[in-house]
């Protein structure tokens, strides 16, 4: 038996910092947001024993260093099901190394289709505990949509659905280590924080004008991204309505109010970024197909 999951990348509508823990983590409050761009992880029952995974793209490490291999090994281990044999296949288009949760994407994939080939029928309530036991933005990437997330981004609180049909997201050619983004936050003696509470009151009261203001990313403020300030130049010169990084970086995102002005946008994006995509939000994490 064959499970293929489309896996969506995330994006942080809002991304503050509150404090770090003792224990080293930092105490966050993101408003986390699905986007139409997708792996698609297909996993399949085999005769053999172990867990073998392939990806279409050469750099990804396919041995338990793969965080969809280490989500298998955490499915097996929490449910308690024997693992008889399986392969994870992954193709990749969510890009790497960018702020969008593409590696935590697939092992929400893979723990969504193991959920589904070996009946497991976990609750919302396991599937985020199992989660948090791979990596701190796979229950996100599992349940997707529009999220609350809080403390070290486990704690997760349904928000109600946005909808954005026209959104650009632009990888630069830079990546950008999370560990290094969250040391500099650690050496920032002053941060602005961002206003989390209009964030969440715009949310819930669908006033858009009000979420689109407030969206932002405390990362932006000691994270340097060679090209942010040349791609948000390019979105505003589009009229986008709001532009912000997502994560760590150095992805930037771009909302926009219409076709035209996102085609226009895209259309420029692609002659000067590998890794330039239009979307639009969607209301899942994980879709099996």
């Amino acid at each position: 038996m064959t499970v293929t999951v489309k896996a969506y990348a995330k994006i942080n509508l809002m991304l503050d910092i509150l404090s770090t823990l003792p224990n080293g983590y930092h105490d966050l409050f993101m408003v986390m947001q699905s986007v139409g761009i997708y792996d698609t992880v297909t996993v399949k029952k085999t005769a053999g024993k172990g867990i073998k995974v392939t990806c279409d793209v050469p750099s990804i490490p396919l041995g338990e260093g793969n965080i969809a291999y280490k989500a298998a090994k955490a499915f097996f281990d929490y449910s308690g099901k024997e693992n008889c044999g399986i392969e994870i296949d992954i193709i990749k288009n969510i890009p790497h190394a960018a702020g969008l949760a593409g590696g935590s994407a697939d092992a929400a994939g893979v723990i969504t289709a193991l959920n589904k080939l070996f009946e497991t029928n976990l609750s919302e309530k396991e599937l985020i505990e199992l989660g948090s036991k791979v990596g701190s933005d796979v229950p996100f990437c599992i349940l997707g949509g529009t999220m609350l997330a809080q403390y070290t981004g486990t704690v997760l609180s349904h928000l109600p659905d946005l909808s954005e049909d026209y959104v650009i997201i632009v990888k630069p050619d830079q990546d950008v280590s999370t560990g290094a983004a969250y040391s500099a936050f650690d050496k920032t003696e002053r941060v602005r924080h961002l206003d989390t509470r209009e964030m969440l009151a715009g949310i819930c009261t669908k006033d858009r004008d009000a979420y689109l203001r407030c969206i932002g990313n405390v990362f932006e403020q000691f994270i340097d991204v060679t090209d942010r300030v040349v791609i948000k130049g390019i979105m505003r010169e589009n009229n986008a309505v709001t532009s912000c990084m997502s994560g760590s970086g150095p992805s930037v995102f771009g909302i926009f109010n219409n076709a035209f002005d996102a085609q226009n946008c895209i259309a420029e994006m692609k002659e000067r970024f590998d890794n330039a995509h239009l979307c639009s939000f969607v209301n899942k994490g994980c879709e099996i197909i």
